[in-house]
């Protein structure tokens, strides 16, 4: 009896294709009966495959082109993610708003010490003129953030120019940026960030090192604005300093509810229709059991996570089996997440 196979047609950029599309993942997909077959960028993509599957990590008007075209041609195929979905990213207020079409977790759900956690995301504003950057009377009658705050491009494309960000300690920490700019509340969490890994309803809660927390005092001397690299340097420097090691030990750092982690993590999936992505968590040491989304990622770096071959080949199989899928209406030309409860991803935790 010959077993169908299945096959995964991806479009990644080389740096991604490097990260992820590693011997390890191939052989053992294969062994489920999963094909992963790059997909030649340079030629029409209607010409390629049958595939089962696209998956892809590429922009533009062009790209979205083919893939409506090839979904016409293949109206059963299925793609992960669909552009205008994965859109909503690449905008770092767009991003964060949709944390607040998610439910809060039910109080019974999720405690700690005894209170329940709660969840939402830090204040932010978007600047566009470049005078109001510049001129600190203006920041005064509108600002509702108190200083350090985070300057971040209001794009979020994965470019280097979209990461670089400044932790601004005074209004003349202004004058070097261009708009339009998010500047965001500066939050202390205790040098630990969360960094959450979502496939489809598996979900991974690792914790990493982050920004140190920055006192009253300590803010008191300083001034203008220093790049996250800068931060991170200075980090190196005051590790002499045995009780700032401490704050940074992650051993010792608590991880969240994961009651509360998955709950933030069935919302996302839902609102946003996406299968791929991760997002930033930190505890607000002022109040202790309320967490704050800083940030949301489409397609990360999965391949950093443990264990990420069987997680992505689980996940596959689910997809491919339609147990969990996209189904494109050539009506409309449309997108529509199909969850269905058959089953789910492999892994300790899903949504």
């Amino acid at each position: 009896m010959t077993t169908k196979r299945f096959s995964i047609g991806y479009a990644l950029l080389l740096k991604k294709q490097k990260s992820f599309i590693q011997a390890s993942l191939v052989n053992l997909a294969k062994e489920r009966g999963i094909d992963l077959i790059k997909i030649d960028t340079e030629k029409p993509l209607v010409n390629q495959g049958p595939f089962d599957c696209v998956l892809h990590k590429l922009y533009g008007e062009e790209w979205r082109k083919q893939l409506r075209e090839y979904l016409v041609c293949n109206p059963s195929a299925i793609v992960i993610d669909f552009p205008d979905a994965i859109e909503r990213l690449h905008n770092r207020i767009s991003m964060l708003d949709v944390v607040s079409e998610i439910q809060e977790v039910k109080r019974d759900e999720c405690h700690e010490s005894h209170e329940t956690a709660t969840f939402g995301v830090p204040k932010q504003i978007v600047i566009y003129e470049p005078e109001k950057l510049k001129n600190a009377e203006a920041w005064g009658e509108g600002l509702i953030l108190k200083f350090p705050v985070i300057a971040k491009p209001l794009v979020a494309d994965g470019s280097a120019k979209s990461h670089k960000m400044l932790l601004i300690f005074s209004s003349e920490g202004f004058e070097s940026l261009k708009s339009p700019t998010v500047v965001q509340e500066f939050v202390n969490h205790g040098g630990v960030i969360f960094k959450v890994y979502v496939v489809g309803k598996y979900v991974k809660c690792v914790k990493r090192k982050s920004l140190p927390d920055i006192t009253e005092e300590k803010l008191g001397g300083l001034r203008g604005c220093l790049s996250f690299s800068q931060v991170s340097n200075m980090t190196l420097d005051e590790r002499n300093d045995e009780r700032y090691y401490e704050m940074l030990d992650l051993e010792d750092a608590a991880m969240p509810p994961m009651s509360l982690i998955i709950n933030i993590a069935s919302g996302l999936r839902k609102a946003m229709k996406l299968h791929l992505f991760n997002f930033d968590v930190i505890r607000d040491t002022k109040v202790g059991n309320r967490y704050l989304v800083i940030d949301i990622n489409y397609f990360p770096g999965y391949a950093k996570m443990p264990g990420y071959e069987s997680v992505m080949t689980d996940f596959f199989w689910d997809v491919l089996n339609k147990k969990e899928a996209r189904s494109f209406n050539c009506k409309n030309e449309s997108m529509k997440l199909v969850d269905n409860n058959n089953g789910g991803c492999g892994g300790p935790e899903k949504v």
